[in-house]
């Protein structure tokens, strides 16, 4: 079971596609004023939800300034495609912000999905899912061992990388590594052999699913499951006085990014989204990270911090 003693923490993963700059950097500022404990963006070359030639910022270069105009919130990209970099120079990069940020970086990795994005780039996109994990395997040791400092090689398939060394190294002594994805048989082992956060999405049930295999990964390879911290994506959020209201605004703020409306997201008044959350920080999973979409909702934002989050607080104190 995961540490049910952990703290409430509450992530902002705000969207660099279909905004600009003015609104994406005062957003973060905001967020952090507000309390939100980490800063996300999405590491995306089209916008990945939308129409593919709508505007997108980069995620890096984005998330270097970020670090320059924010003080305590720990920031990252949710996730950095694996498939996009190679992962000594995704690993130099994030180094680099870790610097910028005065140690406050995640390296937060996936093994890539996006064909579109890849096609479009000519990045090379492998002949499965399957495949692109095992690129990930390959990766995560490099990561790991320049964050590290124990100049890391690979010779291949894949990779070639000999004695990758990272100077200066990160500012703080260990910088966590978050993998996302679900995947029972292959990503949950890699988080279970090398992350420090592991970070899914889902229904209670299949939250729970899943956090019952990474336990049993954890177990196989003789390592505390309680090292690993839970977070969770829990979607777009709209706290109004009234759920009519929430479900109006919602409607409106997918409208904006000229998408198609998701279901089954924490939308509602604050009693009904705090039980929406309620199912998840009872399942151990005490980092809850928000998607901030353009136009930016700073009514939510807000009332998440100040009427939601006690009542969540509460669940975990008593």
């Amino acid at each position: 079971m995961p540490d049910m003693t952990a703290p409430l923490k509450l992530g902002a993963d705000i969207w660099n596609q279909y905004t600009d700059w003015a609104s994406f950097k005062a957003t973060h500022v905001r967020a952090e004023e507000l309390g939100y404990e980490s800063l996300w963006t999405m590491d995306h070359i089209y916008p990945p939800m939308t129409p593919a030639d709508g505007p997108i910022f980069e995620a890096f270069t984005a998330l270097s300034a970020i670090a320059e105009i924010t003080r305590k919130a720990t920031i990252s990209v949710m996730v950095a495609s694996n498939t996009y970099r190679n992962p000594a120079m995704l690993t130099k990069i994030i180094t680099t912000i870790d610097h910028i940020s005065d140690g406050r970086a995640i390296l937060g990795v996936g093994a890539g999905w996006a064909e579109h994005e890849h096609e479009g780039f000519g990045f090379e996109f492998g002949a499965s899912v399957g495949e692109r994990l095992r690129w990930l395997r390959e990766a995560l040791p490099v990561m790991r061992g320049m964050l590290d400092g124990t100049e890391p090689s690979s010779s291949g398939p894949h990779y070639q990388i000999r004695n990758a060394h990272n100077v200066p190294p990160p500012v703080q002594p260990r910088m966590p590594i978050l993998i996302g994805g679900s995947g029972r048989k292959v990503t949950l082992r890699l988080v279970a052999e090398y992350a420090d956060i592991c970070n899914i999405g889902g229904s209670p049930a299949k939250v729970k699913e899943a956090d019952d295999v990474l336990i049993g990964h954890c177990e196989a390879i003789g390592r505390d499951e309680k090292t690993i911290v839970r977070s969770i994506d829990v979607g777009v959020p709209t706290i109004r006085d009234s759920r009519a209201q929430a479900f109006r605004d919602r409607d409106a703020i997918f409208a904006a990014q000229d998408n198609e409306v998701w279901k089954n997201q924490p939308t509602g008044t604050p009693e009904e989204v705090f039980e929406w959350l309620a199912r998840y920080v009872d399942l151990g999973y005490h980092h809850l990270v928000f998607y901030w979409p353009a136009p930016y909702d700073y009514e939510t934002m807000e009332r998440m911090v100040t009427e939601v989050r006690p009542r969540l607080e509460a669940m975990i104190s008593a």
